[in-house]
């Protein structure tokens, strides 16, 4: 069963869907291909400023309560209440693509090492070279050095992702992210938006009957 996983890497629902996501990707006869949207990045950024953070964290409080990740006082601390700094997805984006380029089978514990440096440790992962020495740290040396002097092949990769992401929300009318477009061919669909956050076994089923 193929899995489009529409999501962006500063999205905080996205990081409180991972859980979810990871046991789907332990499921026999399963490929989650990671589709990141851009939703925050390049021209989607924006500056962090004190009215932001505090929505932010207010969402990033509901999300824990509902699904157990941790948003810490690290976090709050050192990303959003660094006024000034920008928030920003593209270098995270490009990371997770260049994981995808040199480790397939790893993509998914690249996201989630970076979703990790942000959300609990704190780390700004709008900055290239802090996302660039996470991919390190978490094992990714070959997606780490694509990152720090990217070539046109990894940027036009970072493009299409993009592209095709954005086009699959299009389609199958996806108003956000995190999101699931399972199926194959002209039989994909998009699951019901709060899959990724209610019973597993649920949504293991949803899966199975797609």
């Amino acid at each position: 069963m193929r899995i489009t996983y529409l999501f962006d890497p500063l999205c905080g629902w996205c990081y409180g869907a991972s859980p979810a996501l990871e046991r789907l990707s332990t499921l026999d006869d399963v490929k989650i291909e990671l589709a990141p949207t851009g939703l925050f990045a390049g021209g989607r950024a924006r500056p962090m400023d004190a009215q932001f953070a505090a929505y932010a964290w207010r969402n990033d409080q509901q999300i824990q309560r509902l699904t157990g990740q941790i948003f810490s006082e690290a976090y709050r601390a050192n990303v959003l209440n660094r006024t000034g700094s920008l928030f920003d997805s593209a270098p995270a984006t490009l990371a997770v693509i260049a994981a995808g380029v040199t480790d397939p089978v790893g993509q998914i514990a690249a996201l989630k090492a970076l979703q990790r440096a942000r959300y609990v440790e704190g780390r700004n992962n709008s900055d290239i070279a802090v996302v660039a020495d996470v991919l390190s740290d978490a094992g990714f040396p070959e997606a780490a050095m694509k990152i720090r002097s990217p070539d046109e092949h990894l940027l036009a990769a970072y493009r299409q992702g993009i592209a095709t992401a954005r086009a699959d929300m299009a389609r199958f009318g996806a108003n956000g992210v995190p999101a699931l477009v399972v199926g194959e061919g002209a039989g994909r669909h998009l699951l019901r938006t709060n899959a990724l956050f209610t019973d597993f076994e649920q949504l293991a089923e949803d899966v199975r009957c797609a």
